[in-house]
């Protein structure tokens, strides 16, 4: 099916793979069947059952209903997924190309090492796209000197670093990533001797780079810090300017992009949001809030377009731009779509994978499947935007002046900056314009620029909301912007490529965190339940859904799953029909058939059998963990019994914890609170499965009756065996401490005994 328009060369197509909608399809038919068998058998027998176990009964059917609503609502991923093919060679002229913008954001070098964010930038800088065309905004959120002093090596290692890359047709444009190859050097040189002999003279200067960069870091841990600090400083804003041709020739020019340095201001007296809402400007008229990098580059460049990059993912293919222009540049589709998203994949992940970083379900089965109704989820990094569809419509000449300074605050230059005929801004036209641009995009880079304007008043909550960039492209789509997904073939390279997470505490900080954004906006008036069920597709509304529940629907079931049927084991009580009763086989079918769908989902996105053991453990330490806590604390902000938070994952590489990864076994050096309730679940699984045994050997109870709880019992501490492993068989630092294993011991002799008391009586 063509996705483009009717041209003979169109310049992107997409298809679907027509075997695997049958097979999804017929699958969400059969087990939907047996869902219902399975509610008419709680439901009917019900009040039917000895009262001691009424309670755990309805537990159990509580859980089952929740999870067979979140399975309903991800059946929209699979219902139409699409794939796309993109032609950037079919696009015209580069003088016929838009202007891009690339918006770069850092917090601080304490947890985003400042070599690894410069590399990121000079990858951008040297996409392949007309240098005129590209302009680079690092947003450096704390301030921080070292980071202003290593723009500016960047700017001019970048002198020599493009040449190179052009001349030579470097794909890997990351200087870091491209040094440390050994063999491939990635040219389509004709000439090696020339190419090795420019190559060692560019490395030599990259180790300089480096190493300025690493002496002004450590200086700048010693220097008095004045009266600034990264929570209270004034709004700064450098254009990088070439002021140097030392080591060129005379007659050799180089095209550079714009290269701008941009720190919002920020004051103790004056609440600031996130590093995400810092980046993710949303629309405008009530639907979202601006940001400084949007605001401060419609002064400087104002780009119809916008790509948004994490600090650690760097352009691995420089034709990424091209390839989403193939959907701007197209005439049916373009008017109407506000972003093309691209897939996150990470350069730092292991074979084996054990904490699923990849996140592969999402970039190869969610995304792929929102692109076939109304498009994918807006991911935080990797998409190239629309600036209109970021400040609503272009505002008209007709509109009274105090009425858009109410709307978009007081600065007439950043008013005219959307209106449809406003001329693009020429830094180099004198220095008088110049520098009034730049104390203009000042102004607009203060923290209280958007006070008492309707980006300030009217949708407050997306501010706060932790997952800014899942709302704002949901709200986006609800008023009719679409977007597209572009995945890499498997034999081309992915477009960005990043870091992950290689530890289990930081996988489960980022979760926590995720999960609280997704709950809040569940919870919230954007909940895609209600607010999107009359503004989009209704399959487009349940994946949204699908994704804002998820938290909150596994981890109240998985809880119970661990707890309660254990329980009962353990006291010879059956909460599952007997083997022989043919209700028990709806059961068993429900069971496989979502173990078999996910290994099937797996298999065919070209992942080992591994893969699928490694997701389903992550998948029930995530539930009982992170998912519980970031559902927990999206409740209690629902209540203003706190407030929003944003903490920053690590990017600072840990060897020990990296020789752990690698490895294949898991960093147990993480919180209490996140360690002692997996302990705490497989030691009651342990208990009750041995307790369990024992009666049905020994005691003379029915194993046919308990059969389920036997299964469901094994299942949770085969699938974690790594915490068994963890808790008594490991001696390395990344085991499981000892007062962890004593607290957990207490916590589950106490739920053990409390529980064993209740049902006694």
């Amino acid at each position: 099916m063509a996705c483009s328009s009717s041209i003979s060369l169109p310049l992107h197509i997409c298809h679907g793979n027509k075997l695997t909608m049958i097979i999804n399809r017929s699958h969400a038919v059969l087990h939907s069947i047996a869902i219902s068998f399975l509610i008419y058998y709680r439901a009917f027998f019900l009040f039917h059952q000895p009262t001691p176990i009424i309670i755990p009964w309805l537990l159990l059917f509580t859980s089952e209903l929740l999870l067979s609503f979140i399975w309903f609502l991800g059946r929209a991923y699979i219902w139409h997924p699409v794939y796309r093919t993109v032609f950037p060679e079919r696009l015209p002229n580069d003088d016929k190309l838009p202007a891009i913008d690339v918006f770069i954001c850092t917090t601080g070098p304490d947890k985003e090492p400042t070599i690894g964010v410069m590399n990121t930038l000079l990858s951008a800088m040297t996409l392949d796209y007309p240098p005129d065309k590209l302009h680079v905004y690092l947003s450096d959120d704390g301030g921080y000197a070292i980071t202003l002093h290593a723009m500016r090596e960047s700017w001019s290692f970048a002198r020599w670093w493009l040449p190179f890359c052009r001349r030579f047709g470097i794909k890997t444009r990351c200087p870091e990533a491209y040094f440390s190859r050994t063999e491939n050097h990635d040219s389509d040189s004709k000439n090696p001797d020339n190419f090795m002999v420019e190559r060692e003279k560019i490395k030599e200067q990259y180790v300089l780079f480096k190493e300025r960069v690493r002496r002004a870091g450590e200086e700048s841990k010693f220097k008095d810090k004045g009266v600034y600090t990264a929570s209270d400083h004034p709004s700064c804003i450098e254009v990088m300017e070439e002021n140097s041709k030392e080591g060129l020739l005379e007659d050799q020019i180089i095209e550079m992009p714009l290269l701008v340095y941009v720190s919002r201001e920020k004051s103790t007296s004056q609440f600031h949001h996130f590093k995400a809402g810092a980046v993710n400007a949303l629309v405008l008229f009530t639907l979202y809030l601006s940001i400084y990098n949007l605001r401060v580059s419609a002064m400087l460049s104002n780009s119809p377009y916008i790509l948004m990059l994490d600090c650690d993912m760097y352009c691995n293919d420089p034709t990424s731009a091209r390839q989403a222009m193939c959907f701007h540049f197209d005439p049916e589709m373009s008017p109407s779509l506000a972003f093309v998203q691209f897939p996150q994949a990470f350069r730092d992940i292991s074979e084996n994978d054990i904490y699923d970083s990849e996140v592969r379900s999402a970039y190869t089965i969610l995304w792929p499947g929102l692109d076939g109704l109304k498009g994918p989820v807006l991911s935080g990094t990797n998409f190239y935007i629309k600036r209109e569809a970021l400040c609503c419509h272009s505002i008209k000449k007709d509109i009274d002046l105090r009425e858009l300074k109410d709307s978009f605050g007081p600065s007439n230059e950043f008013i005219k900056s959307l209106r449809q005929d406003y001329k693009k801004p020429n830094l180099n036209d004198n220095g008088e314009a110049s520098n009034m641009l730049l104390e203009e995009a000042k102004v607009l880079a203060s923290c209280s620029y958007e006070d008492h304007t309707k980006w300030g008043k009217e949708v407050g909550f997306l501010y706060d909301s932790v997952a800014e960039d899942f709302l704002t492209g949901f709200v986006m789509q609800c008023k009719g912007w679409i977007s597209s997904y572009v995945a890499p073939s498997s034999s081309s390279r992915p477009q960005f490529l990043g870091t992950s997470t290689t530890n289990l505490n930081d996988l489960l900080t980022q979760g926590t965190r995720w999960g609280s954004g997704l709950v809040d906006v569940a919870l919230s008036r954007f909940s895609p339940l209600f607010y999107g069920s009359s503004r989009t597709s209704f399959l487009h509304s349940m994946g949204y859904a699908e994704l804002s529940l998820f938290p909150l629907l596994y981890c109240l079931p998985l809880w119970c799953f661990a707890t309660i049927p254990p329980l009962y084991l353990l006291n010879g009580i059956p909460l599952y029909p007997e083997v022989s009763d043919p209700y028990f086989s709806i059961f068993l079918f429900i069971f496989l058939s979502s173990l078999s769908k996910h290994l099937h989902e797996v298999v065919v996105t070209g992942r080992p059998i591994r893969k699928w053991i490694n997701e389903q453990r992550i998948w029930m330490i995530k539930s009982v963990t992170c998912h519980l806590y970031g559902s927990l604390d999206a409740i209690l902000k629902k209540f203003d019994l706190r407030k929003a938070s944003f903490l920053t994952t690590n990017k600072v590489a840990d060897n020990e914890q990296i020789k752990l990864y690698r490895g294949g076994k898991f960093d147990f050096r993480t919180s209490t609170i996140f360690v002692a309730p997996l302990v705490t679940v497989m030691l009651v699984n342990l208990a009750s499965i041995v307790g369990g045994v024992y009666r049905i050997m020994f005691m003379g109870t029915d194993w046919r009756k308990m059969f389920g709880q036997v299964l469901l019992s094994f299942y949770i501490i085969v699938m974690n065996y790594v915490v068994i492993e963890g808790m008594v068989l490991r001696k390395d630092k990344g085991r499981i401490p000892l007062y962890v294993n004593v607290l957990s011991i207490v916590f589950s002799l106490i739920f053990l005994s409390l529980g064993s008391i209740i049902i006694s009586n």
